[in-house]
């Protein structure tokens, strides 16, 4: 599991790989219901960011592309969803 800090600096990589590529952005805004001017805020709350994560942690190739361009390990973005609000494993038992 990331550090908090860790954990918010690749996902703060991940908005900014997500706001420059325009096919996908369009897919995340509609998704999460965000707007352009809503990221600069988001950028700001750790619990928005988990969100980026979860997004991008929904298509493998996503991930690869995303990973690939930052230099960061394919596990990163899981890796740092863990060290945010929300991305604790869940224990039903």
């Amino acid at each position: 599991m990331a550090g908090q800090q860790t954990a918010e600096t690749v996902a703060l990589q991940a908005l900014a790989w997500l706001a420059g590529n325009e096919d996908l952005l369009p897919v995340f805004l509609n998704a999460s219901g965000a707007s352009v001017d809503d990221l600069r805020e988001g950028a700001l709350r750790p619990e928005f960011l988990g969100s980026v994560l979860d997004f991008l942690l929904m298509d493998d190739a996503w991930i690869i592309a995303f990973c690939t361009e930052a230099g960061l390990p394919y596990e990163a973005p899981m890796r740092a969803r863990a060290g945010l609000p929300g991305g604790e494993a869940v224990h039903w038992t």
